[in-house]
């Protein structure tokens, strides 16, 4: 019963992980979205932070790059 329990605390550490460096990568797609289009492009309003998350986990699903290594 105990080896269940650390099993589960070290999921839910890692995935709270992954979420909190997921947020700490969205950040520069918050500042350079706010600090440069809103002012160069008529029309672009600015984004939160959640916003800022979606958009960069969208943008990794659709341009994600794959690296095939042939030995």
């Amino acid at each position: 019963m105990e080896k269940i329990a650390v099993v589960v605390g070290a999921v839910v550490v890692g995935i709270a992980g992954i979420l909190l460096l997921s947020f700490l990568l969205s950040w520069p797609v918050y500042m350079l979205w706010n600090g440069c289009l809103v002012g160069a492009i008529t029309g672009v309003n600015e984004v939160t932070w959640l916003q800022a998350w979606g958009i960069s986990f969208l943008s990794g699903l659709l341009f994600k790059t794959r690296v095939n290594s042939k030995e």
